[in-house]
């Protein structure tokens, strides 16, 4: 059963390391380096990592650097 806030698995969409580093336009070797760090959580499918895509909307939403006007 889903914890508050979260989606049922079944709902949940996954993405590559590869389509990560596509979506947030670095390499892949960054996108390995934030899982790794536990910066953005991922899951371990064979050798292969899955990120979960509202995983990288909410770090990339989170990371945002305004710029503040006075």
């Amino acid at each position: 059963m889903a914890a508050a806030g979260e989606r049922p698995l079944n709902e949940v969409q996954f993405l590559t390391v590869a389509e990560v580093a596509s979506v947030m336009r670095v390499s892949k070797m960054t996108v390995y380096r934030l899982v790794h760090s536990g910066h953005l959580p991922a899951i371990r499918v064979g050798r292969s990592f899955r990120v979960p895509e509202q995983a990288v909307h909410e770090y990339l939403r989170d990371s945002y650097v305004g710029v503040e006007t006075a």
